[in-house]
């Protein structure tokens, strides 16, 4: 990345984003340098922190919303957010095989998983142009036409985080030491 973006504490922060980073700091303990870069323009990190809390509160459990997340960013090849949410996963005790396969882009075993897994790529691929038999397969694996919508919730906070991180070049976080991440096959050298 040639041009540089600011990293921004609580106190250099502009005044609008100065409460939000406030209130990162008091969720995670300290700041990720996602959201120090994000306090760049109030309104995006605003509306990331406001999507993020929203997603929470959808009836897909944490695991399941791991796996949209780190399926997206797998298929938006986002250096920064794979480690930070196979970091996340490892924390929610997140089965170390599902959280290989998402890293790897390869099949989960569990077929549920499966079916969140495949539905979440086809949304990303297809951006949400997936074919009626895909979703039925979906709604047929155990899901919901409510958890359609809300895989589309996921998606597009992980759009938010991906795309951010793809223009800033966002540098990786201490707590995601032995996480880095390339995505499979790319020659590009992670952050």
């Amino acid at each position: 990345m040639t041009i540089a973006f600011q990293s921004y504490t609580a106190d250099t922060a502009p005044e609008a984003s100065k409460p939000l980073l406030a209130g990162v700091k008091s969720q995670f303990g300290f700041v990720p340098n996602l959201q120090s870069i994000m306090a760049e323009s109030p309104e995006l990190l605003a509306a990331h922190g406001a999507l993020w809390a929203e997603f929470s509160k959808t009836t897909l459990s944490q695991h399941e919303q791991q796996i949209v997340f780190m399926t997206a960013i797998y298929e938006n090849d986002c250096h920064y957010c794979m480690a930070g949410h196979t970091t996340m996963a490892k924390m929610q005790k997140l089965g170390d095989d599902v959280i290989q396969a998402l890293r790897s882009g390869n099949a989960i075993a569990d077929a549920k998983f499966e079916a969140l897994h495949r539905f979440t790529t086809l949304v990303v691929r297809d951006r949400g142009f997936v074919a009626d038999a895909d979703v039925q397969a979906f709604l047929d694996a155990g899901y919901t036409r409510r958890n359609v919508l809300e895989v589309v919730l996921g998606v597009s906070i992980k759009i938010q985080s991906n795309y951010t991180n793809h223009l800033v070049g966002t540098p990786y976080d201490a707590f995601m030491v032995g996480n880095e991440w390339t995505k499979p096959g790319t020659m590009r050298a992670a952050a």
